[in-house]
């Protein structure tokens, strides 16, 4: 393994173990660690980080309860791959994704909702044209409060008619991770007339069956959508 845990020096402001988890977490998403490899032993990181090896063994415990890794007898703690279950337990606590994880994780789904648009505009049929118009009108007419829930289901629905059940799903366990992580922030300073003029193209490339437009709208619109949530994710880092 080529990655490092540095020793935590300064004391920290949560729970040691915390801390420790945290750190841990990190340096497996690092990419350095792949999955099935097993991970220094509770001896080592206790070196390695400096702390005491009751708090490595708490450490490990939560990791192995989330399911980050599989604590096996007699032969070490192993990394089992963020399947997206533990990666939306994880970003739920707040212990993933640091800046690089976050900053992928939205340009993902970006990718993701372009390529999806682009199908759905292939295999959409009339009712399902029908039902993302009334989602747009949705948007339009819907309370302020209910903006975001809204626009989330006129992506839902794209998704639903691009055909393809795996893209679907990984599209709704990526929106839920950055719903729970950005948008609260966001969705104040963002403009809902902004945001709803966006969606409009998208609908009228679907509904032209134009599956190039489709991907040019939703990639336009996830741009934006990006720009914004990189921007709160840096202001947090401030």
């Amino acid at each position: 393994m080529t990655a490092e845990l540095s020793r935590i020096k300064s004391e920290p402001r949560e729970p040691l173990a915390s801390e420790v988890s945290r750190r841990l977490i990190d340096y497996l998403m690092s990419g350095e660690v792949a999955p099935g490899e097993r991970i220094p032993s509770e001896r080592q990181l206790t070196e390695m980080l400096g702390v005491n090896r009751p708090t490595v063994r708490e450490a490990i415990k939560s990791l192995g309860f989330l399911g980050l890794v599989e604590i096996r007898q007699s032969s070490g703690t192993y990394f089992r791959g963020p399947d997206s279950d533990v990666l939306y337990r994880l970003f739920e606590l707040g212990l993933v994704l640091g800046e690089r994880g976050s900053r992928d994780l939205l340009r993902a789904r970006a990718e993701l909702e372009a390529l999806v648009a682009g199908m759905a505009a292939e295999a959409a049929d009339d009712s399902g044209v029908e039902r993302l118009s009334a989602r747009l009108d949705t948007m339009r007419t819907c309370a302020d409060a209910d903006f975001a829930e809204a626009d989330m289901a006129f992506h839902e629905t794209v998704a639903e008619l691009c055909g393809n059940v795996v893209l679907r799903d990984m599209l709704k366990g990526l929106r839920a991770m950055i719903q729970r992580g950005w948008i609260e922030r966001v969705e104040p300073t963002r403009s809902r007339q902004v945001a709803y003029d966006d969606h409009v193209p998208i609908l009228e490339a679907i509904t032209r069956r134009d599956a190039e437009a489709a991907r040019r709208a939703m990639a336009a619109h996830m741009e934006g959508a990006t720009a914004r949530l990189l921007a709160a994710l840096e202001s947090e880092a401030d």
